[in-house]
């Protein structure tokens, strides 16, 4: 009764295998870039779904080689895949929500792509973007941030002699005319009083006499 479970995962393993190097070609990877010697952990979180259980992938070789390390259910049972290091590679349930892999001293030969599925208890299945690990790698450097070019504000030049331009010629126009008119309108008055004056003042005088 136990191999059952056993040959049922082992199957459903080897389908997602062979085609999970096409869906990690697919999906935009996020990149890693941890120390040789360091300690690296990738996260696994559920979003629509309430997990059950999550399995672990890598590819390797250009996606040409998928590699299943390990699978942990909500209950924190772990079972590792063929041929891994269970001192380095750590499957757990970081809470009711995610799941966590944590690798131990990161070496060159942990580059590639590192993948999960979620499951929930009806067997809905999650597939999750990759996270492409790069150890010992520089990571590049990121262009400055450049600021903003303020708003060039548009400005009414007027244009050279012997040239018109609607717009620009009104602007200069107008206000000459309103002050000429202006000076025409003092001086008019200025020479009527003027002009007046005397008439004023020669009746005055005959009154007084």
């Amino acid at each position: 009764m136990i191999l059952l479970p056993l040959a049922w995962t082992l199957v459903t393993v080897s389908l997602w295998t062979s085609g999970l190097s096409q869906i990690l070609q697919q999906d935009p990877i996020n990149v890693l870039y941890p120390k040789i010697l360091s300690t690296e952990i990738i996260e696994c979180n559920c979003a629509n779904i309430t997990c059950d259980s999550v399995y672990w992938f890598r590819s390797i070789s250009n996606h040409l080689k998928v590699e299943f390390l390990g699978r942990c259910n909500s209950a924190d049972r772990v079972r590792y895949g063929a041929n891994v290091d269970e001192a380095r590679f750590s499957l757990h349930r970081k809470s009711g929500a995610s799941f966590a892999l944590r690798i131990i001293n990161v070496t060159e030969e942990d580059t590639g792509i590192y993948s999960c599925v979620l499951k929930d208890r009806k067997n809905t299945e999650m597939w999750k973007p990759g996270i492409l690990l790069r150890p010992g790698v520089i990571p590049p450097t990121l262009p400055p941030k450049t600021k903003p070019k303020p708003p060039v504000k548009s400005v009414c030049r007027c244009p050279k002699k012997n040239s018109k331009q609607d717009g620009c010629g009104s602007l200069v126009l107008w206000p000459l005319v309103g002050i000429i008119a202006a000076l025409a309108f003092a001086l008019i008055c200025t020479l009527y009083y003027f002009s007046r004056l005397p008439k004023k003042c020669r009746h005055q005088f005959g009154k007084k006499r």
